[in-house]
């Protein structure tokens, strides 16, 4: 197979990893930097250019676009769609999931566990807000955030009110959730493929820091879910209509919350916790189940 990644850099682990596996079974995969695809957009005849070249002859494309350039690396990827070429996840797909709120009123309407969430506008309705999450303690979070960055526990009422008109202020939107206390800064990140959780990992937080990413200093280590946290990340990443994610979910005391769904989950941290070969199995599956022109959107919202 001839297999398109659309990755700004070649040189991460996950990345690296992909194209190990994928050459090891005898695939050709291709790199290419997202920013650096043009689309040119004509009747019956949609192409991409890279570095001044039409591309063509791919089988399947790996989206691995970064949260800075959704809205472009969308773009590119449709192009790629439109020209039958099939996506490891849909473009929708990732839409979807990159869309905090839109993400969580998709798994609230197929009722799927979730914290308590509330969304608004004007700065003045914040006591509402905060009282709607039974707050405080309440989590206060960018809505294109990723990576635990714009991610703020408030602890007191006036902290709250604080972050929450600042962050109005600046004009950007925000959700406010309630804070799960039992889960002790640890998280779940189960790795779905296919429909099917391959690997899972807990996550616990660096000293003093609510956030688990392992990013921020985190650390990862192997986890037996339960059946229930098992169900909820495959109903979650039917429902969201990916093929591969991650999906982050919290115990708290009335069952597994989830807090993201991760289109692009990093490789790192569960193949070495998992001593999985992640980077093999999404090969495989894409080799399985790619074919031309087989880009019909899935999930619902």
């Amino acid at each position: 197979m001839k297999i398109a990644m659309l990755a700004r850099n070649a040189n991460l682990y996950s990345h690296r990893r992909l194209v190990e596996a994928a050459e090891a079974r005898g695939h050709v995969l291709d790199v290419l930097n997202t920013l650096r695809c043009n689309v040119q957009i004509a009747s019956h005849r949609p192409t991409v250019t890279y570095n001044g070249e039409t591309l063509s002859g791919y089988d399947a494309v790996i989206p691995r676009i970064g949260a800075s350039i959704t809205h472009y690396g969308l773009a590119i990827l449709r192009q790629f769609e439109m020209r039958g070429v099939w996506p490891l996840n849909e473009s929708v797909a990732i839409g979807r999931s990159r869309d905090k709120l839109r993400s969580m009123q998709i798994l609230a309407k197929h009722g799927l566990g979730l914290p308590l969430t509330a969304f608004a506008h004007d700065p003045k309705q914040t006591e509402e807000i905060i009282k709607a999450v039974k707050g405080p303690p309440v989590v206060i979070k960018l809505l294109e955030g990723t990576q635990g960055i714009g991610v703020v526990l408030a602890e007191t009422e006036a902290s709250a009110k604080s972050v929450i008109e600042a962050f109005r202020g600046a004009n950007v939107n925000i959700l406010v959730q309630e804070f799960i206390k039992e889960a002790g800064g640890t998280d779940i990140r189960a790795l779905v493929i296919g429909g099917k959780v391959v690997a899972a990992m807990k996550r616990t937080g660096a000293p003093d820091d609510f956030r688990s990413n392992l990013h921020r200093g985190g650390s990862a280590e192997l986890v037996r879910i339960t059946p229930e946290e098992r169900s909820t990340a495959v109903r979650a990443a039917k429902r969201m209509g990916l093929n591969v994610c991650g999906v982050d979910m919290l115990r708290s005391n009335h069952g597994p919350v989830i807090m993201e769904v991760n289109s692009s989950p990093g490789l790192e941290g569960i193949e070495a916790a998992s001593g999985k070969d992640i980077a093999g199995m999404i090969i495989d599956f894409i080799a399985a189940n790619a074919k031309a022109g087989k880009t019909k959107t899935k999930g619902k919202g």
